[in-house]
Formats: C-alpha cells, structure tokens, sequence
C-alpha cells in the first residue's frame, strides 16, 4: 500500500512550498504545509536544514494559522509573514531572532502584509502590502469605515477588474519599508502604476530595488515594466519601458550595477510570444540580448555571486533542468541532466553550491544541493527534509510518437506496477492546460498516481503549443488549437495504445482548463473514448475571450475568425461520449459561463441530450467556493472521488457509490 490508495491518505502527504537560504550560505529554511486537525485546510511551518546535509530537520514554527515567506536578513535573523490572533486578525510581519529566542511581531496594519523583501548586506526591510486611498497612513481609517458601513462596491477606471479568483479593488499593493522600531513608511504613494503581483529584487547594498510595474495600454491591455526604486526617498526611475514587449523577473547583480530580466514579446493571432534573457546596465539603462542563440523560454534566473554568469531554468523536453551561463555566451550549458524539474533556486555565496526544489513525476517538491564547481559539478545531493518522499504505485516511461505533419512528440506514462502483456489495463489521456505549458513536473491537484492506484495507465504527452521543445513546436500549434494540438494527441495516444500492457478498448481523456478546452474538442470530433472529464474548460471562445480576467491577452491571438475554427461549442452535436463537466464559481480566468453553457448545450443540442424526463448520462459537478484550481482539501477529495466513479462507471463497466458528502 502507498498514501495513493487512500485519498485521506494522500491528503495528508506534506507539501514543500518555498527554500530560502541565509546570506552567509550557513542556513537552508523551507516552508512546508500540512492538514489541519480538521483536515479542511493547509497550514505552513518553517523548518531549517543543515545546508551540508547532514543534520536532521529542525521545525522553527508551530502557529495554528501557520507560517509562510521565510526570508532572511543580512544579520541572519528569519523573516517570515503569519497571522497570530484573533479569527480576523491581517497577517503580520514577524522575527525569529539568529541567536534564538521567541518569534516576535516587527510590523502590524489592518490591511495585512502580502509579502517581504530584504537586502543581503545591509539592514533593509520591504514589503508588499495593499493600500486603501492615497497612502498607508488611510489605510486603516477607510478599511474601517467601509466595514463598519458594510459596503463592498468598487468603481473602476480601467482594466483589468478580476484576476484568477479575486476581485480587484478598491485597494492596491504598494511598497512599504519597515524601520527598525516597526515604523512603516509608504515608498509608493498615489501610484498610478500597479504593483499586482509584482516581482521584486532588492540590491544587495539595501539602497534600491527593482520591481515590475503593469501600465495600462491601448485596448484595455497592460504592459509590464521595470522601475527602480530608491528605498530611502521612495524616487521611482524607469528602466525597460517596451511597448513591444514585457519585462519580467528582475534580478540584480551582486555589485548593484547590473539587472538581468526576462523579456516576453507581445504576441499576435501570427506569432508566439518570444521569451529571451536580457542584461541592463542600470549606470545608462541599455539593455542587451544574452543566450541569442538559445531555442528555450528561460522561467528564472539567479546572478553567481562574482556577476560572471548566472543559473537559469527552462522547461526542456518533459524537464525543467538548471543551465549555467556564463556571459557572452550563445547558449547556457545544462548543469542537472536528471529527468526532473527545478524552483526556488539560489546559490550560495561562495559559489560552490545552488540550493534548489526538484521536483518531478517521481517525486514532489523537495530540497536539495546542487555542485557548481568541481569534479562532482552538477551532482545533486538531497537535503534531510522534515519528511520522506511517498512511495510510488506503479512506474513512469515515455512515450514517443511522429505527428501526422512528420514532428516528433513525447509524453509520459504513469502506470501500474501490475501493468502487463496478460493483465493489460485501461487508459487516460490527460491534457495539459496553460497551453504554454509541459508536464514536466510533480502537480497536487492533477496527480497522475491516485488514478494509476486504482488500476488506470495515465499518458500526460506535450502537444503542439507545449514548451521545452523550441519556438517552432508552439508555432505549429499557435491560433490553431483543435488542428495540430489535437492531430498530435491522437497521434501520441495511438502510440500508447500499442503497447501490450494498455487496453485500447477501454480508455477515456480528462484536461483542465486548456486540457479542458482539447477535452471538449475532442468530444466533437471522435467517438473512440469511453468517457470524458472536463474541468475549468474553455466551450465558447466568442464568449470566453472578452469574459476572461486578461481578456487583452486572450484577443491578441483569438481573432473572431481563430474563434469560429477553434470554438468546441459549434460540434456540440457531434458530441455522443458521456462527460463530466466541472466548474467553480469562482474561476475569472475561465468563467462559470463557460461550464453553465457547456451543461445546457450539452443536455440540449449533443448528439447524446438528456432524455425527455431528463435522464441523462452526462454529469456537472459545481463548486460555488471554488476557483479555477478547486483547492480546499475535502473538496480535492469529492473531485477525485466524482472522477473516479464516473470513469469506473463508463470505462470499466463497475458502478462505484459517490460521496456521501454531495446529498
């Protein structure tokens, strides 16, 4: 037995979350999130490693609200974010002294704090926090008086107006310093940029720090650039102000004198975007091009301490490895060469190691070294975490297969140890979202390994628009999302279905969010599934585009004439598999419309509606609460319960009770 069989089992499973090393390189601290004692929640603790790999784990915090952000100081203190009171109490700002002691709170305000930022060589504090009116000191006066007032409505004046799963407004993120005696002081009043979601990079010396700032631009579409901002008079200066493009992912060089970035091109219904390393000069602002002749969208980047180079990832193959590259050179070198994907990398100020998250369809998030330097350069030694990695139920292969246009595709495949010649089991194509996107690494919600328990092979196969394959392979895919996206599942499944083990009579698809989208095409456009599981899908693209929270985004490659090729809406009445539609409420990047449409349309006008009394095979499992992603444990826990009885109804043949949970 492995925590797979159980879902209660595998709710428990800790999750590593974020790695954070001291500047002096001697301390490794990660945030890990477990149930709470009522199993409807997660709730973070802070852990420190030994750095060498030796020592066992040590947990720092034990909140009942847990803890997350741990960022340290240059004096080695440990910064982290939490909320320590009442039921409504913000989260704060709080310290774990170096030489130990009680975590103490250093920052406190209504609003709460979103994030924290600090400098490695001076004693400089940031963090990110939203404000009500012109300045942090209204703050708490018109956060009360709007509560007090019971009043929630928000005027606009521009766009975007939600985002995922929040409505945006009337407050906005600002940038605020915290003084030794917790005094805050706002560095970004009356700002007419947005800080949301900003990323943030703070000089080393404390003096500045670089930040993307989104502006607005014609269409209701957003630009994001980057601004320094001096942290003792709040002055903002622009840096990469690109009406071509986006500049992303700010990172300083250890002597404060230069800025790498990643800049993204806008993209149109011809072109792809293309994402490229870049290098500022901060003295004169100009920025050049690094690693041209590099095929791959670099995901994050991390400066050697001595500025010669830096350490990247990038999704490469159904991989995300870390890749060296020293400036001046066309293409950075791969440093890991395991069949893993890497996070949270930082290097030690020494410049003998990185210390990183891996993960991959093997194992989930966990800390480990990497060697820079060396005869053992590239080695990647784990840390001893607070918790053992879970067993697997079964094995993981790949699958190759030649599109129908002659291109190369490949996916992977999760089946179960029993899986044979004699005993062949039964197969799931699961699709990817994004579509920029690859299964290249460990997922909680879309986890291959509960269904391989329960007796299923899982295909996750990269299809054209997936990265990690160069630019042309998203080409192929770009505004024609059911042609070659959908030719090359075919194509890949069909592989799959060769091997001895799979059973090609029984086999069903299931996607989320684009998967959803190519679930839902591919409902209308072959019958040779058994069943099919549709989550946070895309139904109608003339609905969808101006309804999702970036509609700017969406327009730019979904022309109404890409929409009327690509909509899975106008073959509805070819649909004649049953499907498992689920939404929730509170998904902005694929609105519920989407679902509710799909639902009707499909009971209405499929070539399989619901019967006159209104019996029907099809089934729609709504989450009022939840978002794109379905996130709270126990509402994981009816998902995947739905999913599998439907599937055990439809491709096994074996009726399967539902949660008792859903009435």
């Amino acid at each position: 037995m492995t925590a797979f069989e159980d879902l209660d089992d595998y709710l428990a499973l800790p999750r590593v979350t974020a790695l954070a090393l001291s500047p002096d390189g001697t301390r490794a601290v990660i945030a890990q999130s477990t149930l709470d004692e009522k199993s409807t929640a997660y709730v973070g603790a802070l852990w420190e490693l030994d750095p060498a790999g030796q020592r066992p784990a040590r947990r720092l915090t034990h909140g009942a609200k847990g803890e997350s952000n741990p960022v340290f100081t240059a004096s080695g203190d440990l910064l982290f974010i939490a909320s320590r009171g009442g039921e409504d109490d913000p989260v704060s700002l709080w310290r774990l002294p170096a030489d130990g002691g009680e975590a103490e709170q250093i920052a406190q305000r209504a609003g709460g704090v979103s994030a924290v930022h600090t400098a490695a060589r001076a004693d400089r504090i940031v963090v990110t926090a939203n404000v009500l009116g012109h300045n942090d000191s209204d703050d708490e006066r018109i956060r009360t008086a709007r509560k007090d007032a019971k009043v929630s409505a928000v005027l606009h004046t521009g766009y975007p107006v939600r985002y995922w799963d929040a409505d945006l407004g009337p407050d906005r993120p600002h940038l605020i310093s915290v003084g030794a005696d917790g005094i805050l002081g706002d560095l970004t009043p009356g700002i007419r940029g947005s800080l949301r979601n900003a990323a943030l990079d703070v000089a080393a010396d404390g003096s500045f720090a670089v930040t993307t700032w989104s502006v607005p631009g014609p269409l209701a579409s957003r630009r994001t650039t980057l601004v320094r901002v001096d942290l003792e008079s709040g002055l903002r200066t622009s840096l990469v102000d690109d009406e071509g493009g986006n500049a992303t992912s700010p990172r300083i060089s250890p002597d404060g004198t230069r800025l790498a970035f990643l800049h993204e091109t806008v993209t149109t219904p011809e072109d792809p975007p293309r994402i490229t390393l870049r290098i500022c000069e901060l003295a004169t602002k100009e920025a050049r091009g690094a690693a041209l002749g590099w095929d791959r969208w670099p995901t994050s980047l991390a400066w050697l301490p001595d500025g010669s180079g830096l350490l990247l990832t990038a999704d490469d193959h159904g991989r995300a490895p870390i890749f060296a590259l020293t400036l001046g050179d066309e293409v950075p070198v791969p440093l890991t060469t395991d069949d893993a994907a890497y996070t949270d990398v930082t290097v030690a100020p020494d410049g003998r190691f990185a210390y990183a998250l891996r993960a991959s369809y093997e194992a989930p998030p966990h800390p480990v070294r990497i060697a820079l330097t060396g005869d053992d350069r590239g080695t990647v030694a784990p840390l001893r975490a607070p918790s053992e990695l879970p067993e697997l139920p079964g094995r993981l292969t790949e699958v190759h297969a030649t599109a129908a246009d002659g291109t190369p595709v490949r996916g992977w495949l999760a089946q179960p140890a029993a899986a044979a010649a004699d005993t062949p089991v039964p197969l799931l194509l699961w699709v990817h979202g994004g579509p920029l996107n690859s299964w290249n690494t460990w997922s909680w919600r879309w986890n291959p390994w509960l269904l391989v328990a329960r007796g299923y092979a899982v295909l996750l196969p990269d299809p054209a628009l997936s990265t990690g394959y160069g630019r042309d392979f998203v080409q192929r895919g770009w505004g024609r999302w059911g042609k070659e996206p959908f030719t090359d599942l075919m194509a890949i499944t069909d592989a799959a279905e060769t091997l001895p083990e799979i059973d090609a009579e029984r086999t069903a698809v299931m996607g989320g969010s684009f998967g959803g989208y190519m679930a839902n095409w591919i409902a209308g456009h072959t019958d040779r599934f058994r069943a099919i599981v549709t989550h946070a899908s895309l139904w109608a693209l003339d609905q969808f585009a101006p309804t999702t929270d970036a509609a700017w985004y969406w327009q730019r490659e979904m022309t109404p004439e890409m929409a009327v090729e690509n909509s899975p809406h106008l073959y509805v009445d070819s649909i004649v598999t049953p499907m498992l539609v689920i939404h929730g409420d509170k998904d902005y990047r694929v609105p519920i419309g989407e679902g509710l449409r799909l639902w009707y349309e499909l009971l209405s006008e499929s070539g399989l509606p619901a019967d006159d009394d209104g019996t029907t095979v099809h089934r729609f499992l709504y989450f009022p609460s939840e978002n794109h992603w379905v996130l709270s444990p126990q509402h994981t826990a009816i998902w995947y319960r739905t999913v599998e009885a439907f599937l055990s109804e439809h491709v096994l043949g074996r009726p399967v009770d539902l949660p008792e949970l859903l009435g």
